[in-house]
C-alpha cells in the first residue's frame, strides 16, 4: 500500500460525470444540507447535525484526520457550473499491515436514486487499486440499507458474511451489519474481463 499517494497532497479523482475533492469551508451550506438531514442517517452510525457551526468545525476534523492519516473524506462534487457538493466518500479503518481499508459513502437526499453513489464507488475503487495499491476493501452495511447494498454489489463487492449484534453505531445502539469485500484481484479480472468485451 502506497500511503504517500494517498496522504502526500489530497486525492482529486474525477471522471465524466463526478469529481471526488477536497471540502472546503466554502462547502459549508452543502455539507449542512446534508448532515442536518435526519433521512439520509437512517442506516449510518452517524447522528445528524442541526447546528450550522457544528458543521462548520466538522471540516476543520476531517483536515486533521487526513493530516494524522487515519481518514480521508472526500466531497462528492457534480462538475457543472456549480460544482455542487451532493455527497461524501470516504476511506478509514486503514490497516497497512493486511493491505486493507474499509469505504463508506452517503448522499443528499435530492440526489438518490441518480447512479451518484455507484459512480463514486466506481472511481475510489479504481483509485485505491490500481493507484494506492490496496489489496482488500470492505464495506460494513445495516442489513435493512438494500440502497447501499445494491451500490457495493455493482461494485463487485461480495457478501462476505453477517456481524451479529457485534458492533455499537452512534444513534443506533447494538447493530447487525453486513460485511462487503472486494480483493484486487477480482477488481482486476472483471476490468479485464471488461476490457475484453469492449475489443
Amino acid at each position: 500500500m502506497n500511503t504517500d499517494t494517498l496522504f502526500g497532497t489530497f486525492p482529486t479523482l474525477h471522471n465524466d460525470s463526478i469529481e471526488l475533492g477536497k471540502i472546503e469551508p466554502a462547502h459549508l451550506d452543502d455539507l449542512y444540507e446534508i448532515y442536518s438531514n435526519d433521512r439520509v442517517f437512517d442506516y449510518c452510525g452517524i447522528i445528524p447535525k442541526h447546528n450550522k457551526d457544528t458543521v462548520k468545525k466538522m471540516i476543520g476534523h476531517f483536515e486533521r484526520d487526513y493530516n494524522k492519516k487515519s481518514r480521508v473524506k472526500w466531497g462528492i462534487f457534480i462538475p457543472d457550473s456549480s460544482r455542487k457538493l451532493v455527497g461524501i466518500a470516504e476511506v478509514y479503518d486503514i490497516n497497512s499491515k493486511v493491505n486493507m481499508m474499509s469505504i463508506g459513502y452517503f448522499l443528499n437526499e435530492d440526489y438518490w436514486g441518480q447512479g451518484i453513489a455507484t459512480k463514486a464507488v466506481q472511481l475510489l475503487t479504481g483509485y485505491l487499486f490500481e493507484q494506492v495499491g490496496v489489496n482488500r476493501l470492505q464495506a460494513e452495511v445495516m442489513p435493512a440499507n438494500d440502497a447501499s447494498k445494491r451500490v457495493l454489489q455493482k461494485n463487485g463487492f461480495m457478501l462476505e458474511g453477517t456481524l451479529r449484534q457485534a458492533t455499537v453505531w452512534s444513534g443506533k445502539g447494538v447493530v447487525d451489519l453486513e460485511i462487503y469485500g472486494l480483493l484486487k484481484e477480482e477488481y482486476a479480472a472483471s476490468h479485464t474481463a471488461l476490457s475484453s468485451s469492449i475489443i
